[in-house]
């Protein structure tokens, strides 16, 4: 069956955060994989619309929308535009996310609020709206994207860290209550990786990072992203609950 010139059987994931740093790269690895792709973004409209045009012309079936997905209407709808022009989720990928150090003492109340809107807010609100499809389909993946300081804790980034760590704990108590219904529930958990998130480092900050990294080096979004894609697809059908973590050992 064909829709539009794109065979309709093909597997269908949501990417939020998906203009930008990991998010771009699961999209990318997606779309090479022969999924249809819903990219979504907030603020970064430019990158999300090139990769659009770019992975059309390469044949890829890709939309792009527009969604802050710390509102839980716009997450809604977010979901609810993939479900119209797809017609369905297989897999949410819950990218989204914001970064920032500093002191705990100088972290701001509107600072706090707006780390846990973004990462724990967001993923609760796509998750919550996707849902209602994987289980009456019986089936789906979540991937919901945490962080090496999630689980141990990052000097400067206690906002940021305990956002992640609460996405960890999402993903194994979600993982229980919808394995049931067919629906699995896995984190990733990248290290440093080589984003728009670290690009301000200077070299010397940079090399001081590589050298904690029992591989020696920072990780790239490409390698997130085959993490990503190999906890949302088919093959890993027993495979729920669990943290992944693409740190280069950092958290041996």
């Amino acid at each position: 069956m064909t829709a539009g010139g794109y065979a309709v059987n093909k597997p269908v994931v949501l990417i939020t955060g998906g203009s930008r740093g990991i998010g771009a790269a699961a999209v990318e690895l997606f779309a090479a994989r022969g999924w249809r792709v819903c990219i979504g973004f907030n603020n970064s409209r430019d990158a999300a619309n090139a990769l659009e045009r770019r992975l059309t012309q390469s044949g890829a079936d890709v939309m792009t929308f527009c969604a802050d997905v710390s509102d839980s209407k716009q997450a809604a709808g977010l979901v609810a535009a993939c479900e119209t022009r797809f017609g369905c989720v297989n897999a949410l990928i819950c990218c989204a996310g914001v970064a920032e150090q500093r002191l705990f003492t100088d972290i701001t109340d509107a600072q706090w609020r707006d780390m846990m809107a973004v990462h724990t807010d967001g993923a609760f609100y796509c998750c919550r709206s996707a849902l209602d499809g994987m289980i009456r389909r019986k089936s789906g993946a979540i991937v919901l994207i945490s962080s090496v300081w999630g689980r141990v804790g990052g000097s400067c980034e206690v906002h940021y860290s305990a956002a992640k760590a609460a996405v960890i704990g999402m993903t194994r108590a979600l993982a229980k209550e919808v394995a049931p219904s067919g629906v699995r529930v896995n984190c990733v958990a990248p290290g440093v990786i080589d984003t728009d998130m670290t690009a301000g480092l200077d070299s010397d900050s940079r090399a001081a990072l590589a050298e904690e990294i029992p591989m020696g080096r920072i990780g790239t979004a490409a390698e997130t992203a085959e993490a990503i894609v190999f906890l949302a697809s088919s093959g890993t059908g027993y495979i729920t609950g669990q943290v992944l973590g693409v740190d280069g050992g950092f958290c041996i």
